[in-house]
């Protein structure tokens, strides 16, 4: 064999095939390239680089120096779920594996975004491992929503998910009835060899693209999220009553004389949470955090229970929301409404003036809200409104304050996810945007819900003497951030004139504390705090306990919600046998619940971004031609995504269609660069904008430089 003729990427398969044969044999470079016949010098030291290669990728082990043996727990086979790419590509997450696995449109193999897989490794780089996708193990969905095109002799449904890169092929036969332009729900029925695209059939018609009930109905069928309940459960629900049994009422405490009252949205339906208020003999306040007994109603193994853990949680659209459980219950019978008997679970603390919790109980109550207070409302009180609670509100908002300060002492982030939400017309078409601004009403609630969560975690989670942390328990986790993403933050602050820089991660929180409120007066506040959280893990549920970063707190879970999350409902469950000493066993159901609940609130997200992009699209759809004032909000190296001011809605513009110059996306700095004229457009900067065009399909709004 001519060394001169083999290709590294040949050389590499022959060498591999040398140890495959011979798997307890070692060799060294002068051994292999003598069995291959290359005595090129060139060639050998290839040959030495191919051998370290496959080293650094596991293959094999470096048994002494310069002599090479196969790994015997090598493997390029793994089972992983696809995570695509909008341009075709995917990365394969394989679970208790550090790194996805990148896989590039031509080994993608039919598979679907989703798909359980089975990947084969085919080359190791430094940073990226790269494959190929063998098999799929199986399908998450052959269910599919989409548009039709129907042409003269066969038709193809345009997809919503833009993760997933074919058109199904429907024949005529197979329309029932759909028309052209349709929004459809189709299923998968087979996809040959040879062929491009899948074949379907419709299953059902769903309305007219750009109707807000066909697109919600679309976004979350694409998540997984059903908007009718099964009969059974509806069933259930309608049998729950509103009356208390008197009988159940003798077995909890009764808190019915207690000053109770509930602060929330203005519209609010659901209302999970009320606190009430007492100034005791000693001086100390008893603050009571009361929370709707949802466990009363919904038992384990009932229709009801198994609907709320499929779904995990409610989903908060623009328009609607789609509840975790029946309106019967999530409205009525649970809502602690005003001027009713409720019964409730209930966190019942004394405090000090400084919010040092002196005493604490836990357990089933009866309460009767007597005020009911929308934020705005509460709001106004602590800023000076007369009202019959204004000595109460502004009591509780002078802890909550001096709670607060002490978290952010102890390295609490203080961030805020700005929220933006729509105004509707009656015909539900957007008129208006609302930015969501986070007062004192709305932070006094927050940490006493804060305060009830944590009290709860310590007590159930907490195993005495020190050793360690109850595994038979959900916590609400978060994790400490990357220096990695905590780096690349600090490159993009610094587009702003901004330094930060972040030897560990221990110091964090204050920097990044001490940064926003410097800036908070300032117009690239808004996108520097959301940047800021994109730099930070993700908070999960899990069983494991590591604590919650974001929060300083070494013992945290959601116990204040079980109306609109199935982890507080479980949190209830477990919580009540601590408090009747039973002991119990729950094997890896907790587990198994934690992951599936964790992936439902990532989906409700998503259903919740997308439906804010259609709302954005559909606000600006009578507005092209229009300019504005904006602010670059993203970079790509296909153009750049700019934030009206106004408005806040956004949209992108092409790196084509920039003016004057060919640019090209830098990613050492991250910024757009002008290839002749050097012209630089980064994050931050102010820039004006038309909007040339809205396409609702694809839920994009289309800008260009003014």
């Amino acid at each position: 064999m001519s060394g001169k003729k083999i290709r590294k990427k040949g050389l590499e398969s022959a060498i591999r095939k040398i140890f495959e044969r011979q798997p307890d044999q070692k060799y060294n470079t002068k051994e292999i390239s003598a069995i291959l016949q290359i005595t090129d010098k060139n060639m050998r030291k290839l040959v030495l680089s191919i051998l370290n290669d496959l080293k650094n990728e596991s293959f094999l082990n470096e048994f002494q120096k310069g002599y090479f043996i196969i790994n015997d727990n090598f493997t390029n086979q793994f089972v992983g779920t696809v995570d695509s790419t909008t341009r075709g590509a995917a990365y394969i997450i394989i679970k208790d594996r550090d790194g996805d696995i990148y896989v590039s449109p031509e080994n993608i193999n039919k598979a679907f975004h989703g798909d359980e897989v089975e990947v084969e490794v085919t080359r190791q780089k430094k940073n990226k491992t790269e494959g190929k996708i063998t098999r799929i193990i199986t399908r998450k969905t052959t269910q599919f929503v989409g548009t039709l095109d129907v042409k003269t002799k066969f038709a193809f449904l345009i997809l919503d998910n833009n993760k997933i890169n074919v058109d199904l092929y429907i024949p005529l036969e197979k329309l029932k009835g759909a028309k052209t332009g349709q929004k459809v729900i189709a299923k998968m029925t087979s996809w040959p060899k040879g062929v491009d695209s899948p074949y379907g059939e419709v299953l059902e018609v769903i309305g007219q693209p750009g109707d807000n009930d066909a697109e919600m109905y679309s976004i979350l069928f694409k998540n997984e999220f059903e908007i009718k309940f099964p009969q059974e459960v509806i069933e259930e629900a309608e049998k729950v009553g509103i009356e208390l049994d008197p009988e159940e009422v003798k077995k909890r405490k009764d808190l019915r004389g207690k000053l109770t009252f509930t602060i929330d949205p203005f519209d609010a339906k659901d209302f999970d949470d009320a606190l009430s208020y007492e100034v005791l003999e000693n001086g100390n306040i008893e603050v009571g955090v009361h929370i709707a007994d949802v466990s009363q109603y919904v038992q384990p193994g009932t229709a009801m229970d198994e609907e709320a853990v499929k779904r995990g949680n409610s989903v908060y659209l623009e328009d609607r929301v789609i509840p975790m459980l029946p309106e019967q219950l999530s409205n009525i019978a649970c809502s602690l409404r005003p001027n009713e008997d409720k019964y409730a679970f209930s966190a019942v603390f004394e405090l000090d003036e400084k919010g040092n919790v002196l005493k604490e109980w836990f357990g089933k109550t009866v309460i009767h809200s007597d005020y009911r207070f929308a934020y705005e409302d509460a709001q106004q009180v602590i800023e000076g409104k007369s009202d019959t609670l204004k000595e109460e509100i502004l009591a509780m908002d002078k802890i909550a304050k001096t709670i607060r300060k002490d978290r952010m002492k102890h390295g609490a982030l203080s961030i805020e996810s700005e929220e933006v939400s729509f105004v509707f017309d009656d015909e539900g078409t957007p008129n208006g945007v609302v930015k969501k601004v986070s007062k004192d009403a709305n932070k006094l609630i927050e940490e006493f819900m804060l305060l009830a969560n944590k009290r709860v975690a310590l007590f159930v989670g907490k195993l005495p003497g020190d050793k360690g942390s109850n595994n038979q328990f959900i916590y609400r986790c978060h994790d400490k951030p990357s220096l990695e993403k905590l780096k690349t933050f600090s490159v993009f602050i610094e587009k702003f004139d901004y330094d930060l820089e972040f030897e560990n991660v221990e110091n964090v929180a204050q920097k990044i504390n001490g940064l926003l409120e410097k800036i908070k007066d300032t117009p690239e506040y808004g996108l520097i705090q959301t940047m800021a959280i994109r730099s930070m893990a993700k908070a999960v549920y899990q069983t494991n306990n590591i604590g919650h970063y974001g929060l300083a707190f070494d013992y945290y879970t959601h116990f204040t919600s079980p109306i609109r999350r199935y982890a507080d409902l479980v949190v209830h469950r477990l919580l009540q046998d601590k408090l009747d000493n039973k002991q119990k066993n729950y094997g890896n159901r907790l587990n198994e619940i934690s992951e599936h609940i964790s992936a439902q609130e990532r989906k409700a997200i998503d259903s919740e971004r997308e439906s804010n992009k259609f709302f954005q699209a559909k606000y600006l759809q009578d507005k092209v031609g229009e300019e504005f004032e904006g602010t670059i909000s993203g970079l790509a190296d296909f153009g750049m995504f700019v934030r009206m001011n106004d408005n806040y809605c956004e949209g992108m513009i092409t790196i084509q269609s920039l003016p004057n110059d060919s640019y090209r996306f830098d990613n050492d700095s991250f910024q757009i660069v002008g290839r002749r004229k050097e012209s630089v457009f980064n994050f931050g900067d102010q820039v004006k904008v038309k909007v040339i065009g809205v396409d609702m399909l694809k839920k994009q709004v289309d800008l260009e430089l003014v």
